[in-house]
């Protein structure tokens, strides 16, 4: 049992990029949509490449967007409106009319005769205005639908009344009266009148939408058996749409039955294959990322977030597919890791998607160019206005891209979807959130990326402040090792930003006794002098601890603090074990050797070279350039035989420009020139 255990902690990284692999693969297969792949690749205005097709089964012709459209538009233009009648309000106009009525003629005026005679013909006037009732609204349709009793009746323009026609009729009624007999009844009448008749808006959409569902989304059958394209023919404008229409029944009946395990199993093994060639990759070409899992599942999650974002744009609207901003995968990969690593997945995500999204060529095409685009556009992330102009690059790419499709197919400049453009100025607006993005990887998965590497180089953050209080010596030495593993790292190609923030703080140890370190003793007073060598050495090699400990209590990057790990690696403390060799020459070197770890990148490297040799060449007295040019070779071989450089990825040709490098500055620093013959 105890076997078993230790196996699998030896073994638990890579049982987690097992369970990390599978688990990838099935939400991949899982986010994409239900539905086969359609064998035939078309498109309208090329000719069919393949041979005779004849329809395999019954299916409906399907119309297109802009045809049902059109239909849908048509209706709504011939929509008529409902509005209601409510005959409560003219019985109670009618009761007051009555009420009212008798008593409007003053006594002496007029006679009963004409009395009972005009009021006649007011309350016919009355029931004439509410035939059809007088509308709250004014009206502009030349029909509508007047519900009376839960029955419609069709009005035309003439027959509609609002409150001012109403009140104008009864006007235009009475002007044969006198005015004794006419006034009084024509503003009662004009007093009493109101609307009637209100807008019925859910009868109306009701009505609408009943409509609406009676478009038919078909035009036609195509029967089993039926050519519908013969061998190089060209694919006109009805071919590609009953083409389109065969497609889409072709796609969902092969996800019916049993079919739907077997492309289940194909798109698994797709994507198996995909995912497989990553590991492969990362295995040979970057092991030290293979190794750290963060990293692995920091890839991964890149990947299934892009996939997952796609493969739902798909599902509801694949008109805004290019929205999707994929090139923000490349770009914060090459900020995090490296151009190629970027790329690499850039490419294997797209795959990926192509097995998904309408008219796979262009869109594989489209985004391996813009991902190219990215990665060598893209540099220097610290610096905003970079952002801007790769990603103004990437939207001038995706335009002209689609644009020359476009006249591919269609022949023309005619048709030309000016949306398509606004949908690539949306993808480059959202690519630009790359930068609050990488923010939260870092604080996620504990990366370092460029920006932050520029805020930890600036001197007068808290802990370079207290650096530079404590230990001026310290500092100053910190900024002449920053100045020349910069250049060196710019000399071979390695990150130069990461070697110089390293370099600043790779000594902030040195803080808790600075006075023991000689750079900042300013009097001839060494207090190394009353301890014994062996303390003395502890005292020296514990400022790798203590700086490791300042680190992680500032909450500084694990890979700024590998630098504090390994810049003196596993080498010797020379001068305090030469000491007590000189008391014990039996004595272990066990004491005085640093605990390493070796290094283990060139940045690492770099960092370790330019420390020794800046830190001895306070030593040098009168120096020339001959004795910089012994002094560099000596402390670097000195290095390289003390096997320091094993674990480093660089190479012997990277050492040579690093030395040369350096002697470069130091002869700069030290002000020489080259002695000449005489």
């Amino acid at each position: 049992m105890g076997k078993s255990l230790d196996k699998f902690y030896k073994k638990q990284a890579l049982i987690y990029k097992y369970v990390l692999y599978f688990i990838s693969i099935g939400l991949i297969v899982f986010f994409f949509p239900r539905g086969g792949k359609f064998k035939y690749d078309f498109q309208k205005g090329k000719p069919w490449q393949y041979e005779n097709l004849y329809a395999p089964f019954d299916f409906s012709i399907k119309k297109t967007e802009e045809d049902i459209t059109s239909e849908k538009r048509a209706l709504l233009q011939r929509r008529l409106m409902y509005y209601t009648y409510d005959e409560a309000v003219y019985e109670n106009v009618k009761q007051s009319y009555l009420r009212q009525s008798p008593s409007i003629f003053a006594e002496g005026t007029v006679s009963n005769s004409q009395k009972r005679a005009m009021l006649k013909t007011g309350g016919q006037l009355l029931d004439s205005i509410y035939v059809n009732g007088v509308f709250d609204t004014d009206v502009t349709e030349q029909e509508v639908l007047l519900v009376v009793d839960n029955e419609a009746r069709k009005l035309t323009k003439n027959q509609i009344l609002g409150i001012s026609e109403a009140k104008e009729r009864v006007a235009d009624h009475l002007a044969g009266f006198s005015n004794e007999l006419r006034a009084p009844l024509e503003n009662l009448i004009k007093d009493l009148i109101r609307p009637n008749v209100t807008f019925n808006k859910n009868l109306t959409e009701n009505a609408l939408e009943a409509e609406m569902s009676k478009v038919s989304f078909t035009r036609g059958d195509i029967l089993e058996g039926k050519l519908i394209i013969a061998k190089g023919e060209v694919v006109e404008s009805n071919d590609y749409n009953i083409l389109n229409s065969l497609k889409t029944e072709y796609e969902s009946e092969l996800w019916k039955g049993s079919n739907y395990y077997f492309i289940l199993i194909g798109y698994t093994v797709l994507v198996a294959l995909v995912l497989m060639m990553l590991f492969l990759f990362l295995k040979k070409y970057r092991t030290e990322i293979f190794n750290n899992n963060t990293k692995v599942t920091f890839i991964f999650v890149n990947i299934l977030l892009m996939v997952f974002i796609t493969t739902l744009v798909v599902e509801n609207n694949d008109a805004f597919l290019y929205v999707v901003p994929l090139c923000i995968l490349p770009l914060v990969l090459k900020n995090f890791f490296d151009a190629r690593l970027g790329l690499f997945v850039h490419v294997l995500t797209i795959l990926i998607l192509g097995f998904v999204v309408p008219n796979s060529f262009e869109y594989i095409f489209l985004q391996i160019i813009a991902g190219i685009v990215t990665i060598l556009t893209v540099s220097e992330l610290y610096k905003r206005a970079n952002l801007f102009i790769s990603v103004g690059q990437i939207t001038l790419i995706y335009i002209i891209g689609y644009f020359a499709f476009h006249v591919i197919h269609e022949g023309n400049l005619q048709n030309i979807e000016l949306v398509t453009f606004g949908i690539f100025l949306l993808n480059g607006m959202i690519t630009l959130f790359a930068q609050p993005l990488i923010y939260l990887y870092e604080k996620i998965f504990g990366l370092v990326s460029d920006v932050s590497l520029l805020e930890l180089s600036d001197t007068n953050s808290k802990l370079l402040k207290e650096l530079s209080n404590k230990a001026p010596g310290t500092f100053h030495h910190s900024l002449q090792v920053a100045n020349l593993a910069e250049a060196a790292a710019n000399e071979i190609g390695a990150n130069s930003m990461l070697v110089r923030v390293g370099a600043l703080y790779h000594d902030i140890g040195k803080m808790d006794n600075p006075t023991y370190f000689t750079e900042n003793q300013i009097t001839n007073v060494n207090p190394h002098d009353d301890l014994p060598p062996k303390e003395s050495a502890k005292i020296i090699i514990d400022h790798v601890i203590h700086g490791i400990e300042l680190a992680r209590k500032n909450n500084l990057p694990d890979r700024v603090i590998d630098f504090l790990r390994t810049h003196h690696g596993t080498s010797l403390v020379f001068y305090f074990f030469k000491k007590q060799q000189e008391i014990d020459p039996e004595v272990s070197d066990e004491d005085f050797r640093y605990p390493g770890p070796i290094p283990f990148s060139k940045e690492t490297a770099i960092l370790m070279m330019a420390d020794a040799v800046e830190a001895a060449s306070k030593s040098l007295r009168s120096p020339t350039y001959l004795m910089l040019d012994e002094f560099v070779e000596k402390i670097v071989k000195g290095q390289m035989q003390a096997n320091q450089f094993l674990n480093a990825n660089i190479t012997f040709k990277e050492i040579e420009a690093v030395k040369k490098v350096l002697k470069q500055k130091l002869t700069n620093i030290y002000h020489l020139r080259v002695e000449y013959p005489e």
